[in-house]
């Protein structure tokens, strides 16, 4: 059980100025100095959302904070691949992994809306199937952090390294906000911390199967990701 779950969350507005001054005071801090801070602000109150693309922030996060609880959102439509990668991070890191599931299973979203949502309606499966479940599982913590990069899309390029979740209503850090892939993988290779099979296969960027495709060489890494549409984003970053 987290420390949020035995005591009363800081107010919003408390939480807003935490997050502006952490914003001050970090300025463009090295990852791992964000999450030194966070750590030290947001004491068994932070949780880590992990797509399970690979383990780098888990791993990072977790030498800060040990047992740190990463938030995993199993929609239903992950790969294999995917869930092999977070049973190794909940094996071979000191971290808490959760399995946060959506209201509806699978199947029980087909009944009520007819199969296949994500290729007719992807905003209202992402919507459903992770910003929702997203939002209810955050309820416990007071703040989160993320891998969102700069470099990963135009959607992207002003994240900051700490700010306030409005949407959450919590604070929200993104360590590798200034980091590149290339930043991202060389930690992870030298860390040796898990990585998704599927990196080596031609998927660079990686969501659920039915709306994630590989990706020719060269090729913008999230073209993959919902090809075929004009969606980019599910949703929990906007």
């Amino acid at each position: 059980m987290t420390a949020v779950a035995t005591r009363t969350r800081r107010s919003t507005e408390q939480l807003r100025a935490l997050a502006e001054d952490g914003a001050r005071l970090v300025g463009e801090a090295s990852a791992d100095e964000v999450v030194a801070w966070a750590a030290r602000t947001f004491p068994g109150t932070l949780a880590v959302a992990s797509s399970m693309e690979n383990a780098a922030l888990p791993h990072l996060v977790s030498q800060h904070a040990p047992g740190v609880d990463i938030v995993f959102l199993d929609t239903g439509y992950h790969f294999a691949e995917t869930l092999g990668a977070r049973d190794e991070v909940e094996f071979s890191l000191d971290v808490t992994v959760r399995s946060i599931r959506p209201r509806l299973s699978v199947a029980e979203q087909d009944a009520a809306y007819g199969p296949r949502l994500h290729d007719r309606d992807p905003g209202a499966c992402c919507r459903m199937r992770k910003v929702e479940p997203l939002r209810e599982a955050l309820t416990a913590y007071e703040c989160w952090m993320s891998g969102v990069r700069r470099d990963e899309s135009a959607a992207r390029a002003g994240t900051q390294l700490v700010t306030f979740d409005e949407t959450n209503g919590i604070v929200k850090v993104n360590p590798f906000a200034a980091w590149s892939a290339d930043d991202v993988m060389g930690y992870a290779m030298r860390n040796r911390v898990p990585m998704n099979l599927l990196l080596s296969d031609e998927y660079p960027s990686i969501g659920c199967g039915p709306c994630t495709a590989r990706v020719e060489p060269g090729a913008d890494p999230r073209s993959g990701r919902w090809a075929g549409s004009s969606k980019t984003e599910c949703g929990i970053h906007d």
